[in-house]
């Protein structure tokens, strides 16, 4: 009964095959083989972006922090909601790669930012000139980090307003999958046709080894988007992420989005969700804070339905970490639980029957 993080699941085996088919003989180095240009052309068809930039990394982390880096200044700002990836969970590499650049953060539940806290940030950003740091991207997290999902018009509307500041607009999209295959919208309403600039796309969470893509969409506020796209090379060499074999990683890229198997997957794990939080709710003690939308849920239940699912053998992390098993039976304890493409009925129906006794 493992729910601790869709990073815990296996690789999916279509991948793996294609790992071990491009291992037959040998290939160009760092990008320059067939495999690499057919995944970088199989994102523009699935995207239906056929001028977008497309390059991989092995981590989520790279390709925000690289990403960032190629379209923020170090004396700007990024405007991010308070509990995003990029201020929680990478240990300062959006600062780092960008040189300096700060992080300005809003509020908003279900971690989505709202129109009018983004609205509030930027009127106050650089209010005092040269005194103050400038406004420099926003960044959204599809889906968030309290599994909700921005609906196209969401984006669409935060978009604007960056627009209206001549942002671009980075999208940190780890779980980008699952909250397509949650709304049913193509990939291309989900990101640039809602606004988004660049799109950090991640298959590591949703069945792949090591695969994230970073795509640079065509846009009027790149200007020259080949220029941006070879800087993005650079800032990836001279961070040590260009894989030297990296057909291994384009490979995986190219199986897990051919023939919608990366949507598949993601549906799932959404699926297996949508089980897990139906089987806590009908047992009458569970609390749900945050919607279920796309494969993470956030229940709070009573300490003694936490001691059961521990001593079944059940893995998931308590949210926030510091939450005691010790103390009053019914107090009400929050955890996070994360089903992956590979998380079975069976799993959630064992995980239920140990919550309700």
């Amino acid at each position: 009964m493992w729910f601790t993080s869709d990073n815990a699941g296996p690789a999916a085996p279509e991948l793996m095959q294609a790992v071990m088919e491009a291992n037959d003989g040998h290939a160009m180095p760092y990008g320059a083989d067939p495999i690499t240009a057919r995944a970088q052309d199989r994102v523009r068809e699935v995207f239906e972006a056929p001028n977008a930039v497309v390059h991989f990394v092995a981590t989520g982390t790279a390709a925000n922090a690289l990403a960032l880096g190629s379209v923020t200044a170090p004396w700007t700002t990024v405007f991010c909601h308070r509990n995003a990836h990029i201020e929680e969970d990478e240990c300062g590499a959006p600062e780092f790669y960008t040189g300096g650049a700060k992080l300005t953060l809003i509020d908003g539940e279900h971690a989505r930012m709202t129109e009018a806290g983004l609205a509030r940030a930027l009127r106050f950003t650089a209010r005092a000139g040269v005194h103050n740091v400038q406004r420099g991207a926003l960044s959204l997290t599809q889906a968030t980090e309290l599994g909700a999902v921005y609906q196209p018009e969401d984006v669409a509307a935060l978009a604007a307003l960056a627009r209206g500041q001549s942002l671009p607009v980075h999208m940190d999209g780890t779980r980008f999958a699952n909250a397509c295959a949650r709304l049913g919208k193509s990939p291309a309403e989900m990101s640039w046709k809602a606004g988004v600039d660049v799109l950090c796309l991640g298959a590591s969470k949703n069945g792949a080894m090591a695969a994230e893509a970073v795509i640079f969409f065509d846009g009027d506020r790149f200007g020259d988007l080949a220029a941006k796209g070879w800087e993005f090379e650079l800032r990836r060499k001279r961070g040590g992420h260009l894989f030297s074999k990296l057909r291994f990683m384009s490979a995986q890229m190219d199986r897990w989005l051919e023939g919608g198997l990366w949507l598949d997957l993601a549906g799932r794990a959404n699926a297996m969700a949508d089980r897990l939080a139906a089987g806590l709710k009908a047992g009458g003690r569970a609390r749900f804070d945050h919607p279920v939308e796309a494969n993470a849920l956030f229940p709070a239940l009573p300490r003694a339905m936490h001691r059961r699912l521990h001593e079944a053998g059940a893995r998931y992390y308590m949210w926030p970490f510091d939450q005691s098993l010790e103390g009053p039976d019914d107090e009400m304890l929050t955890c996070r639980l994360v089903c992956n493409w590979a998380t079975s009925e069976a799993d959630v129906d064992a995980f239920i029957a140990a919550a309700n006794g």
